[in-house]
């Protein structure tokens, strides 16, 4: 296998081990056979570095994509840096964050590395709060296809069998349906029901005449496909893109990483 070739999005990183400098931090992505999740995890790292140009922010992925997190952390132990911030792209905490990611951590520091991790909530609702940032880039995406136009909303996620998870989704779905005064239901691409288009139908039966679905995905790929061709079959109005690099996205980045260990 040919080495993944390591990059940092920072034009201007803290040099490795410096005294009061910024630790980098380490973007952990699901990953996807899909090379269009990829490049919107890349474009993430330059809005986070962009936004905050102190930073050294790197990529890295769990799966299909190289380099993975494990990888990163220990060239930058190598490198002479003693602490990184691991931001995970979850937006639930489920299986990747509880065991995925702890296990390429450990990975990276039971190897000799005298390096200090410190992993963040993931983007999700931490502690069941909605982060301001993440409603705000909903909003956004929404917006863009559907301005004011829709009296009922569906939030598509990619789909768990974790309870809790589903929960953290729910919780999103109730602040939307607040924030835009509407219904708003919860469907899945995948592990839960109920499908997009079933969830668009049961608004529809229940009296809603344009219903609009936002995407409650990071990166575009064959989930967030299926759920936009469920969406239109069933006949919704709009289908929001993915958060991707949106500036509130960069900005909840930042604000995990600026929370006290």
């Amino acid at each position: 296998m040919r080495a993944a070739r390591l990059t940092s999005s920072s034009t201007t990183p803290t040099g490795p081990g410096a005294a009061g400098g910024a630790p980098p931090v380490v973007l952990v992505a699901h990953g996807s056979r899909d090379p269009r999740a990829a490049e919107a995890t890349r474009a993430l790292a330059r809005a986070v570095s962009a936004a905050r140009p102190s930073l050294s922010v790197w990529a890295s992925w769990l799966d299909h994509t190289e380099p993975g997190p494990t990888e990163v952390l220990r060239t930058l132990a190598q490198a002479g840096h003693r602490r990184a911030v691991v931001v995970p792209l979850l937006l639930t905490a489920a299986y990747h964050r509880r065991v995925d990611i702890p296990a390429a951590v450990t990975a990276a520091t039971t190897a000799g590395a005298a390096l200090t991790v410190r992993v963040t909530d993931v983007l999700g609702p931490a502690d069941g709060t909605v982060a301001p940032a993440l409603m705000a880039g909903l909003r956004r995406r929404l917006a863009e296809v559907a301005p004011g136009r829709f009296d009922a909303l569906v939030l598509a996620a990619a789909g768990t069998r974790d309870a809790r998870a589903r929960g953290s989704v729910g919780r999103v779905a109730d602040a939307l349906g607040v924030e835009f005064g509407v219904p708003c239901r919860v469907s899945y691409a995948s592990a839960a029901p109920p499908a997009t288009g079933v969830a668009v139908t049961r608004l529809q039966a229940a009296g809603a005449r344009r219903v609009a679905v936002s995407a409650y995905f990071l990166a575009p790929g064959l989930f967030h496909d299926a759920v936009t061709a469920s969406a239109r079959e069933a006949g919704a109005v709009a289908v929001a893109a993915p958060l991707t690099d949106a500036p509130e996205l960069a900005e909840l980045v930042l604000s995990r990483v600026d929370e006290p260990a």
